[in-house]
C-alpha cells in the first residue's frame, strides 16, 4: 500500500513537472511587414509597436519574430513605427496610423504569423498631392519636369546642371495648421543624387521668416520619409500663414544634382 502511495506521488510531481515547464515554454509571433489598407498611400513602416493585453510587449525591427512568455488567448494590438526625419535612432509609432487588434490563441513553441493591415486614423487631416512650385524669386530660368502616366503625374524631377546654383520649391500658404506641440508631419517619396534641404517659410504680418528644418540624403532608390513639422510649426505663434520649402544646391563635383519627388502630403490633425 506504501509503494503505491510513493508512486502515486511520483506520477503527480511528474505531470505537475511537465505542466509547470510547458507554462515556462515561450509561443512566437512573427510579423514580417505591416501594411496600409488604402493602397494609394506609400508607407515606409520599419516597426512593429506591440502591446500584450494593452501591456507593452516590445518594439521590433521588421521582418520580426520574438517570444512571447504568456501563452493561451491573448489580445495582441500593434502599431506601425516609423523613423522621425529618416533617422534610425528617433524612432516612434506613427501618431496618424490606426492600430491593429486582435485576439490570437498562442501555443508554447509554436509560431504565429500575424499580417497587420491600418489605415490612417479618422482623425488625421490629410492635405494629398501639395503642390510645389518654382519659387521666382529665387529661380526664374528652372523648371520641374511633371512625368505622366494614364494622364496622372508619376512624379516630378529637376536638375541643376552647369553654373545653376540652386533650386527651390514652395508651396502656397497654409493656414490654420494646428500649434502647441500637435504633430504636423509632412510625407514625401523621393530618389536624389544629392542632399536637399526641408524648411517652412513662416509668413508674420510684418515679415517672411525661412525656418530650415532638415538636410536629406542622397538616395539612388526612391524612399518615404516622414519629416517632422512640429517645432516649426508649434514656434511660429505669430505667423498668419506658413509654406512649406524644398531646397537643392549645385553640387560641381557630379555632372547634374537631381531631384526626383512624388506623393507629397501633410497630415496633422487638431
Amino acid at each position: 500500500m506504501l509503494q503505491k502511495k510513493y508512486i502515486y506521488i511520483i506520477i503527480v510531481l511528474f505531470f505537475m513537472s511537465c505542466t509547470k515547464d510547458e507554462e515556462n515554454i515561450p509561443s512566437y509571433i512573427k510579423i514580417n511587414e505591416i501594411n496600409l489598407e488604402d493602397h494609394q498611400h506609400t508607407k515606409n513602416i520599419t516597426d512593429a509597436w506591440v502591446y500584450i493585453n494593452d501591456e507593452i510587449q516590445g518594439v521590433y525591427e521588421l521582418p520580426a519574430q520574438f517570444p512571447i512568455i504568456n501563452n493561451g488567448e491573448l489580445e495582441v494590438r500593434i502599431k506601425g513605427g516609423i523613423k522621425i526625419n529618416g533617422i534610425s535612432s528617433t524612432r516612434i509609432a506613427y501618431p496618424f496610423y490606426s492600430s491593429y487588434i486582435e485576439t490570437k490563441t498562442l501555443s508554447a513553441n509554436q509560431i504565429t504569423t500575424i499580417n497587420p493591415t491600418l489605415n490612417y486614423l479618422d482623425s488625421a487631416n490629410i492635405i494629398n498631392e501639395i503642390e510645389l512650385d518654382i519659387d521666382s524669386n529665387n529661380n526664374s530660368s528652372i523648371s520641374m519636369t511633371n512625368l505622366y502616366e494614364n494622364d496622372t503625374i508619376k512624379y516630378s524631377f529637376g536638375a541643376l546642371i552647369d553654373s545653376t546654383l540652386a533650386l527651390e520649391l514652395s508651396s502656397k500658404e497654409i493656414e490654420n495648421l494646428p500649434k502647441s506641440g500637435a504633430p504636423v508631419f509632412l510625407e514625401l517619396d523621393y530618389k536624389c543624387n544629392t542632399e536637399f534641404l526641408v524648411g517652412m517659410y513662416a509668413n508674420n504680418p510684418q515679415s517672411v521668416e525661412r525656418k530650415d528644418l532638415l538636410l536629406v540624403n542622397p538616395k539612388d532608390e526612391w524612399n518615404k520619409i516622414y519629416i517632422n513639422l512640429t517645432p516649426i510649426v508649434s514656434e511660429s505663434i505669430n505667423a498668419t500663414s506658413l509654406s512649406i520649402f524644398i531646397r537643392m544646391e549645385r553640387e560641381f563635383n557630379i555632372t547634374s544634382n537631381e531631384l526626383s519627388i512624388k506623393n507629397i502630403k501633410l497630415v496633422y490633425s487638431n
